[in-house]
């Protein structure tokens, strides 16, 4: 393809998005704002979630016709639970990376692009047929050169080759991304609920990671370094005089994948001790490594059997291997001193001090009026307070559906949204406990997490208790200065010197006198219309007239106030 025609191609691409997001916004203006001004608001209410399920099913007919990061953007919306309805990451939660392979011609210009030799050089075999291809590359079959094989000591590998042209078009779809975050800011019900334009930024960011191969090659590096003394884990060996930003060659370490039971069990290979081990590893990863696999999916984990795996089930007889480390999670200190606030907060059922731990984590946006909230976590606390991770799996799950269902909307309210590696983490845990339950029915990912949580607790503890003291000192002596400040706060009133802040009330006051303002609006243009067309026969002027001038106050009952964002 030539520069222009790629260029020509690049501007449709980007004209196919934000047409796509123009016409979505103007369905959600008229649905949740104009019809709401005309006393409709049960009809938007009403048809809300068979729209979102609309609009999901058009996104990924888009996606899948798009390919290039839109897949991506499905999947990452399917993920985002805090700020997105359940109508939309239902529908997207099928969205495959799966999209049809790039002729070979192309992979082999790419790939002796980056490599700087031939493919026959590089390499001695060289299957043309993909393994596996995606929206951003595809992976090929191929043997080392001798002359490698022998400085490795490696012989079969696998080729990770880029897409062609796919620098420029994950470069036009985030310009496009970035185009409707901008878009959204201005749209009030969305801003205030969720910062679009760092949201856009959270993908942009993964998204350059995951295109860059030499990153994926040093965080697989890392991970390798984190379990190497551990023999329940492997990771493929990385060949780096065959790696570049857009060529990856590793060790290829294809197995049994962890879903197929039927292959373990003819391995010799108990499934259920597959969960238990894949959930230890992963909760390793979290608490012990701080370097956590995001993707965990069964495409990603092979189960690979050892020499004596067909004569016991022991630890030894076979191993975990992960591959695919585009996406992986950090859990920096702060993260761990959220996590820590959130301890102390759930030991002492103390909502506020959940609430502020979220927002020291970065969960909660500053605007976020968390009233409704803490009453929520109060209510949980009174509901499920106490119970250990063993009594809590034998709640009824019908419970949790109706505490859900009770709060969840009043969640979604809020200005809330996951931080990148909160998200990641939860992506993972998720992912575990799905596997883990196909794997073994009976599995309780509760019973897994408990060592783990018991030992951030200990080591924790010398903090909680710290905290504690704290906490309790500050008690003691707001409690021993409470008599004088009451003493000063009478004398004050006495003096007439008390004074109070009614900034929120005027607020109010303001919102109100609006309202009553685009009311009368309203009745004004009914009676102008009304009077007009009752004009229109004996008076046709002034009737005329009097229904032309009736959008005057229709426009001001309709559009007063949309856009302005004052503090409520």
């Amino acid at each position: 393809m030539t520069d222009a025609a790629a260029q020509g191609a690049h501007r449709a691409r980007y004209r196919r998005i934000l047409s796509f997001a123009a016409r979505e916004f103007v369905k959600i203006w008229w649905y949740e704002l104009v019809l709401p001004r005309f006393g409709m608001s049960s009809l938007a209410e009403r048809t809300r979630g068979p729209r979102m399920q609309k609009f999901a099913r058009r996104f990924h007919a888009l996606a899948i016709e798009l390919g290039g990061l839109m897949i991506k953007v499905g999947q990452f919306m399917s993920s985002r639970l805090d700020v997105l309805p359940p109508e939309i990451t239902a529908e997207l939660e099928g969205l495959q990376d799966e999209v049809p392979a790039v002729p070979f011609a192309d992979i082999r210009v790419v790939a002796e692009a980056e490599l700087g030799i031939p493919l026959t050089r590089a390499y001695s075999w060289f299957d043309e047929t993909p393994v596996a291809a995606a929206s951003l590359g595809q992976v090929h079959r191929a043997r080392l050169s001798e002359l490698d094989a022998a400085d490795t000591g490696l012989e079969n590998v696998v080729v990770k080759v880029q897409r062609p042209g796919i620098d420029g078009i994950v470069a036009v779809d985030l310009a496009a991304l970035r185009r409707v975050a901008r878009w959204l800011t201005r749209v009030r019900l969305v801003a205030d609920r969720v910062d679009a334009p760092a949201l856009v930024e959270e993908f942009a960011e993964t998204s350059l990671e995951e295109i860059d191969y030499l990153h994926e090659a040093a965080s697989a590096e890392r991970f390798r370094e984190n379990f190497a003394d551990d023999p329940r884990v492997d990771t493929p060996e990385i060949v780096w005089e065959r790696s570049t930003r857009r060529v990856l060659t590793l060790s290829d370490v294809t197995a049994i994948k962890i879903n197929d039971t039927e292959a373990l069990r003819a391995a010799g290979i108990d499934p259920a001790q597959v969960a238990e081990v894949f959930a230890e590893v992963m909760f390793d990863q979290v608490f012990t490594h701080s370097f956590v696999h995001a993707d965990p999916h069964p495409g990603n984990i092979f189960v690979t059997p050892g020499p004596s795996a067909d004569s016991g089930s022991q630890a030894d007889d076979w191993r975990l291997t992960f591959i695919d480390f585009g996406m992986m999670a950090e859990v920096p200190d702060s993260l761990r001193d959220g996590l820590r606030m959130l301890l102390i907060a759930v030991a002492a059922r103390d909502s506020r001090g959940l609430v502020a731990a979220a927002q020291e984590i970065g969960v909660l946006l500053p605007s976020a009026d968390t009233a409704e909230l803490e009453r929520a976590l109060k209510a949980l606390f009174a509901r499920f307070g106490g119970m250990g991770f063993a009594e809590l799996a034998t709640v009824d799950p019908r419970e949790f559906r109706d505490f859900a269902d009770e709060f969840g909307d009043m969640v979604r309210s809020l200005p809330l949204q996951l931080p990148e590696n909160m998200l990641l983490l939860i992506r993972a845990v998720s992912l575990t406990s799905g596997m883990c339950s196909g794997l073994d029915p009976s599995f309780n990912v509760w019973d897994a997490a408990e060592p783990y949580a018991g030992r951030l607790l200990r080591d924790e503890t010398g903090n909680v208790v710290q905290a504690f003291a704290s906490r309790a000192m500050e008690t003691a002596g707001i409690t021993m200065r409470l008599p004088k400040r009451i003493d000063d706060i009478i004398g004050r009133v006495d003096d007439g010197t008390v004074s109070f802040d009614t900034s929120r009330l005027e607020r109010r006051l303001d919102r109100l006198e609006g309202i009553a303002r685009r009311i009368a609006s309203g009745v004004l243009f009914a009676a102008m219309l009304v009077g007009g067309a009752l004009l229109v026969t004996p008076l046709p002027p002034l009737g005329i007239t009097l229904i032309c001038a009736s959008a005057l106050p229709l426009l001001h009952s309709v559009f007063a106030g949309v856009g302005r964002r004052g503090p409520r």
